[in-house]
């Protein structure tokens, strides 16, 4: 093939997947309605169950339901008829995933589910299968045509049924009301983890650290304490600790672009008098949003009564891992 045929095929596979995931908006329709009623009302655990390339597909939905906050669970099909059908139970939902509806091992495993008397969703390319015809609720995920040349390997169909499995995830999720915070606490891990999760008040500059000055300071000692504390920045407060205005290293070089004469200048005729703050139980990611937005690498840290109590730099964050959107 030459390049502008290799080209040529993966567009048109492409095409092809965009059409069948498309066209899946059908199915969203009252038996979709039904399905995620069902799912939300579990009291147990969603089961889903395929073989093959449908099997592989199940476990990335089990891994979707699992962190959108509804337990779910994978079950070989094979496996279950050899001992592992002991993990369902009454309380839970199964869903059985097949491009064909009759596929053998979910066949056989139909009548032992149904002892259990567990409702039983299919994800089907049939709609007159063996799994259509015994499952509670049908959701059609049939596709026109595969992106194989041969109609061999599942490549439309895999993708029309991962798009249901995040269709039922996503409506399931906002059924059940799950947060950010909800989230959150699921992913406690990663930069995701922290983003969504990591207060202030766990990371930022505190204490003796906090570089500070009185509006009486001398310009001398503005820049003593910067240079001390090193971060490029002190925060001015009046004698109550009641944060005035803030004043940074770029402060002090536009004002000696301005002039020289320096001598008698106090903090106060310096500082920045509506710098930015934020508040100690604030998210890292929103500390990290604001200073994106407003071009700035500080934001001062301070309680209910407008008193410094830290100060957050933008390389911290960055090196916890966080990165602005």
């Amino acid at each position: 093939m030459s390049s502008d045929e290799i080209i040529a095929k993966g567009r048109e596979v492409i095409r092809i997947e965009a059409e069948a995931v498309a066209d899946l908006s059908r199915s969203i329709n009252e038996n979709f309605v039904k399905a995620v009623e069902v799912l939300n009302q579990c009291q147990g655990r969603i089961v889903v169950t395929g073989m093959g390339k449908s099997g592989l597909v199940a476990r990335k939905i089990v891994a979707t339901l699992n962190s959108t906050g509804a337990p779910a669970i994978y079950l070989h099909p094979t496996d279950a008829l050899h001992g592992d059908l002991g993990m369902v139970r009454k309380d839970d939902v199964v869903i059985f995933i097949s491009k064909s509806g009759e596929t053998q091992e979910l066949a056989n495993l139909l009548p032992w589910l149904k002892r259990l008397k567990v409702k039983l969703i299919a994800m089907t390319g049939s709609e007159n299968g063996k799994l259509a015809s015994e499952c509670d609720i049908v959701l059609d995920i049939s596709v026109k045509e595969e992106a194989c040349p041969h109609d061999l390997a599942p490549t439309a169909s895999t993708t029309a049924t991962l798009a249901m499995g995040d269709a039922l995830s996503v409506a399931l999720l906002q059924q059940k009301n799950f947060s950010v915070q909800d989230f959150a606490n699921l992913h406690p891990g990663g930069s995701l983890g922290k983003r969504l999760s990591l207060e202030l008040k766990e990371i930022m500059i505190k204490g003796d650290k906090v570089p500070m000055v009185q509006e009486e300071a001398s310009l001398k000692d503005v820049i003593l304490e910067m240079t001390s504390k090193r971060l490029g920045t002190t925060c001015v407060v009046n004698r109550e600790k009641i944060l005035k205005g803030i004043i940074t290293d770029g402060d002090l070089r536009r004002l000696l672009e301005k002039t020289l004469e320096i001598k008698n200048l106090k903090a106060k005729d310096v500082m920045t008098k509506t710098p930015k703050v934020i508040k100690p139980s604030a998210l890292a990611s929103l500390a990290l949003q604001q200073m994106e937005n407003y071009k700035i690498t500080t934001l001062v840290v301070i309680n209910d009564e407008n008193k410094p109590v830290g100060i957050v730099h933008l390389h911290d964050l960055i090196n916890l891992g966080l990165r602005p959107r």
